[in-house]
């Protein structure tokens, strides 16, 4: 979910930055402390936190992105180069803005976004957002980013911090989204095509910096930042993104790559969004 300002040359100011410490892309995150929120930036408690994952023909990839952004490829256990999407659906559980803290909401959400490169340094490109709330108006056209409005319905049932059932059924007119799936209690740890579990982490749960193409054809950024994520290893029954099979991505019958669960974390987005 992670977004943060990038160094295209963009309108982002200094003092709004999520400063990058100088140690290597897979190494970074550990390195952000919480940063100072002021104004219109927003505070928010994620529940039921997943990420779904899908390996993709990094060709494809490419003809989807900006050409300044390159696929992150991984090398699998079975040899073949892929790149790697995720489908990230949770609950908003308590939204609201710092100078309106009175003010809060509580609505679902599905964040689809691919792993890339820019320049070697590792980042998130954001194909878009579905929001189950009609607040979804404002980013959409106040801010031109790629959200959509939908129907989306999150349900998990834990017991301690195990996941027994995950499901999320989702309808809109940018598309469906359909999961069934379970937990366990193993750590996330090493995933195929990784080289160390906290490469496996931090590409996964937190990336550093993000892009997106916004409704009018521009680029944008955004920033965010959360905790460091403990997240545990689902068991998929069933899942289905028909964004990504509209891609031309992943075909109806793909197999996932890995599902990560979390019960909740904190999450502060830095607003407004930067527009490069």
């Amino acid at each position: 979910m992670n977004l943060a300002n990038n160094t295209l040359g963009g309108t982002v100011a200094p003092e709004r930055m999520m400063r990058r410490a100088s140690t290597p892309p897979n190494t970074a995150a550990a390195a952000l402390s919480r940063p100072s929120v002021q104004g219109i930036d927003v505070t928010t408690r994620l529940c039921d936190f997943a990420i779904v994952s899908f390996t993709v023909d990094p060709k494809r990839l490419r003809a989807l992105l900006p050409s300044f952004l390159e696929p992150d490829v991984f090398t699998l256990a079975d040899g073949s180069e892929r790149a790697l999407v995720s489908a990230v659906p949770f609950r908003d559980a308590d939204f609201r803005m710092v100078c309106l803290p009175g003010l809060r909401f509580a609505f679902n959400q599905i964040n689809y976004r691919a792993y890339v490169k820019n320049r070697g340094e590792r980042a998130v490109w954001f194909f878009g957002t579905m929001l189950g709330t009609p607040l979804v108006a404002v980013p959409r056209y106040g801010w031109k980013l790629p959200w959509h409005g939908a129907h989306i319905e999150v349900r998990a049932r834990w017991e301690q911090h195990r996941c027994v059932d995950f499901v999320l059924d989702a309808r809109g007119a940018w598309g469906t989204a359909l999961l069934r799936c379970s937990g366990t209690a193993e750590p996330a740890g090493l995933l195929d095509g990784f080289a160390t579990t906290e490469e496996t982490s931090l590409v996964l749960t937190h990336p550093l910096r993000g892009y997106y193409r916004r409704r009018d054809g521009r680029l944008g950024t955004y920033a965010v930042w959360h905790e460091r994520l403990e997240m545990t290893r689902g068991v998929v029954r069933t899942a289905r993104f028909s964004v990504f099979e509209d891609l031309g991505l992943v075909r109806q019958d793909a197999r996932v790559h890995s599902v990560l669960l979390q019960q909740e974390t904190e999450l502060i987005i830095q607003l407004p969004p930067q527009t490069l």
